[in-house]
Order: structure tokens, then C-alpha cells, then sequence
């Protein structure tokens, strides 16, 4: 496997950054990560905007243009023969002296991996996900904004800690007013008589790029997509709930809190999306 740093591969036991980088010291730093599809790198230009609003919301000058990132995902893709696989892409801070001020930092380190993922067994994309309500609350958008997709996950890994050692793979976080923000990496959806509800951003979520291809189905399907603040008990009583992320792409939620969903099977509206989801990540983005 070849890791790209600022311009540059090296193998992957020799791709290193300082044990001074602020990304490393204090988890100052932003990512993305993304899909390829048969040589497709789904949303890649969606994908590079949300790192220039992350960037800009901690104040991370970026000394490479959107073209010159996604160039250098093309190449990480080629250069490790993926053409269906998984891009984690990386800004940290960079090397700086010790202490929490990022203005000693004059070198943003940009890495680049692309390899391959499973979040879940190929399995429960037929039969569906159990999830529990965890004590975590997500982040507050006064204190760390959910929206920024920094390097400090760990909030989302409290959450998956708590789940998984309650014997569960996934988890749902409510935020400070008790309404649902996400899971622990995913978007929430539900249907209830045939319209979509999913939790605004300003819930506590991040702005997902798999959430926004929903919402284009929906568009394109003609089916009601609202937006609006939801409970546990909405989720408890919906017909159908999916999660929606990069990794995870469209998955079933057949069970919360130990409440069967809907018939505890996967719905019918989730399906069709998947159906076309699974259609638009050849075509909606850029062939490496």
C-alpha cells in the first residue's frame, strides 16, 4: 500500500508525520472520507467542499486548491489499484510547538489512504441493525460544531464504546435538548405514511454527503422529504428507518432501544432508494 504526504508516496510502514503535528498532539485537524465505485470517486467535488468549510470553520489556511486535492485522489487511487474502496483524506495542523495555539504551526500536512472498508456485515443489509440509545450526548454546535468533520471523533467513540460493550453495533446520540442528532458515524432517517423525516443539521449532525444523495432521490422520486426535530419515540413508532454515511451507504434500523421498527424487516421506500443509490455512485462524480 502506497500513503500519499503532501505530494509524495511512501510505503505504509514508512508514512510518517512528526510526533509534534497538532493533528496528532491535540486531534487539530479536518478529514473526509469517501468512495470509490468502479473507478468513480463518488461526489469527490461534493466531498472537497466540505473540507474548505471545515478548513475555514478552525481557521486552516489550505495551501492547495480543490483541483490539486482531488487530483491527488485520483493518484492515491490509481497508484494502490483501488477502483472500489474506501479514501480516507487527511489536513492536519501540522508540526508545532507544544501548547493548544495552532499559530505556531506553519505547515498543514495533507494525507491521503485509500484501501478497503466493511463497517458492516454484507448480511444485515438484508435482515437490518439493532441500535441503542447511548448516555452520550452528541456534541453541542456551541461547543464543537458537529458539522466540522474534524479529526477528534471522540465523542462518536464514547458512543460506540457504550454500544458495543451493551452488545450492539450501532448507537444513536440525542443532543443536549433530548431530540436525536445521528449515530455514531451515520445519518438517521424514518418513514412514517410514506414520507421521509431525518433530524435538521442543527440537531447535532453532520451534514452528511450520502444524506444529500437521499434527499436528490427523494427529490428526483418524487417523494416528501421533510426536515424537523425527532424523538426516540418517533423512531420507535415509524413504518421504516435507515442510516445513511459513506462507509456504511443506505443500511435498515429494523430495532431501537429494544423496540421492533415498522415489521422489523427492511422497507420498501429504504429499499428503492438503495436500488437507486446503488445506480447513481458509478456515474455522480469522477473517474480516476
Amino acid at each position: 500500500m502506497k500513503i500519499y504526504i503532501n505530494g509524495k508516496f511512501y510505503d505504509k510502514s514508512e508514512a510518517k508525520i512528526s510526533v509534534f503535528d497538532h493533528g496528532f498532539l491535540y486531534g487539530d485537524g479536518i478529514f473526509e472520507g469517501i468512495r470509490i465505485y468502479e473507478g468513480n470517486v463518488f461526489k469527490l467535488p461534493t466531498h472537497i467542499k466540505r473540507l474548505f468549510k471545515s478548513a475555514r470553520a478552525i481557521m486552516l489556511d489550505l495551501p492547495w486548491s480543490a483541483e490539486e486535492i482531488m487530483k491527488a485522489v485520483c493518484d492515491t487511487c490509481r497508484e494502490n489499484n483501488i477502483t472500489n474502496g474506501y479514501i480516507r483524506l487527511l489536513v492536519s495542523r501540522g508540526e508545532g510547538k507544544l501548547g493548544l495555539s495552532p499559530f505556531s504551526c506553519t505547515d498543514p500536512q495533507l494525507i491521503i489512504i485509500a484501501d478497503q472498508i466493511q463497517l458492516y456485515a454484507p448480511e444485515l443489509y438484508e435482515t437490518g441493525l439493532k441500535a441503542i440509545t447511548v448516555p452520550t450526548r452528541r456534541n453541542s454546535p456551541a461547543a464543537l460544531p458537529p458539522m466540522i468533520k474534524s479529526l477528534n471523533y471522540l465523542n462518536n467513540i464514547l458512543a460506540k464504546i457504550e454500544a458495543q460493550k451493551l452488545g450492539f453495533q450501532e448507537c444513536v446520540l440525542l443532543n443536549n435538548e433530548g431530540y436525536v442528532a445521528e449515530c455514531s458515524g451515520d445519518n438517521i432517517f424514518i418513514v412514517v405514511d410514506d414520507i421521509i423525516y431525518t433530524p435538521p443539521c442543527s440537531s447535532g449532525s453532520l451534514s452528511g454527503v450520502t444524506r444529500g444523495t437521499v434527499f436528490e432521490i427523494a427529490k428526483d422520486l418524487g417523494v416528501e422529504l421533510i426536515e424537523k426535530n425527532l424523538t426516540r419515540f418517533d423512531i420507535w413508532t415509524a413504518d421504516e428507518c435507515f442510516l445513511t454515511g459513506t462507509a456504511a451507504k443506505l443500511i435498515p434500523l429494523v430495532e431501537l432501544d429494544f423496540r421492533v421498527i415498522g415489521d422489523g424487516k427492511p422497507g420498501k421506500i429504504m429499499s428503492s432508494f438503495g436500488q437507486e443509490f446503488n445506480k447513481r455512485v458509478v456515474k455522480d462524480g469522477v473517474k480516476i
